[in-house]
């Protein structure tokens, strides 16, 4: 996909699931031969075949992902979503999660890119957790957002080299929030990049309202498992 004359590009993933207590949204600022670039530069060095996910790299190779994020331009813009499971009461759905997530990354972003060229903000977003006909609405919402100026796509990660960057963004800080057995050093490997600006968190500013159920549903323990839904730590 050619990218649009003089935009400004963010790509867009996420990792994680709300039902098992944390879901990320991580937009990566980067041009779009420079994503390619990278990708290609990491592949050269790693030897990586098929598609970059966060979920299947080593740790060296996570310190160099991040070190080539830096030199090739790349910064990201990490948001949080993370509940509690102790929490009583049946908590928001996945898809509502995701679209305030979603909604609140473009919305941080857009003062950040406001003069930045002559073009028009372009946010590309992995395609891969909901089916076409909804995420079509998610992509029109987001349009909306960026007014008379701007565009949204939804693309297949793998076609995708700034998706890809931004699988492996999102599934670090993902390893963070749940406190992995790798968070402590991936840790050590995103700071210098957080106390730098290449990479900016923030946490959800709201959470949205759990949907009312039906009266016969209400307090049913099956009502929204984790085993029914989709969840991708990438």
């Amino acid at each position: 996909m050619a990218a649009e004359e003089g935009a400004i590009t963010v790509y867009v993933d996420e990792s994680g699931s709300f039902a098992i207590g944390v879901m990320i949204m991580a937009g990566v600022n980067i041009e779009p031969v420079a994503a390619e670039q990278l990708l290609q530069r990491f592949r050269g060095i790693t030897g990586l075949h098929g598609e970059l996910k966060g979920s299947r790299i080593t740790m060296v190779e996570r310190a160099l992902f991040f070190e080539l994020l830096a030199r090739f331009g790349g910064r990201a813009r990490i948001c949080v979503a993370q509940g509690r499971p102790d929490k009583p009461g049946v908590p928001p759905r996945d898809f509502d999660v995701y679209v305030a997530l979603l909604t609140q990354l473009v919305e941080e972003w857009l003062p950040d890119l406001d003069g930045e060229g002559e073009g028009c903000a372009r946010f590309v977003i992995d395609a891969g957790r909901y089916d076409a006909l909804v995420l079509e609405g998610v992509r029109r919402d987001v349009a909306t957002l960026l007014r008379n100026c701007g565009s949204a796509t939804m693309v297949d990660s793998r076609r995708s080299s700034g998706v890809q960057i931004a699988d492996v963004v999102a599934n670090s800080f993902y390893n963070l929030a749940i406190g992995s057995r790798r968070a402590d050093q991936i840790g050590l490997i995103v700071r210098p990049f957080l106390a730098t600006n290449v990479l900016k968190q923030s946490r959800l500013h709201h959470l949205p309202a759990p949907k009312t159920t039906y009266p016969a549903l209400q307090g049913n323990a099956g009502y929204r498992s984790a085993s029914s839904r989709k969840t991708q730590p990438s």
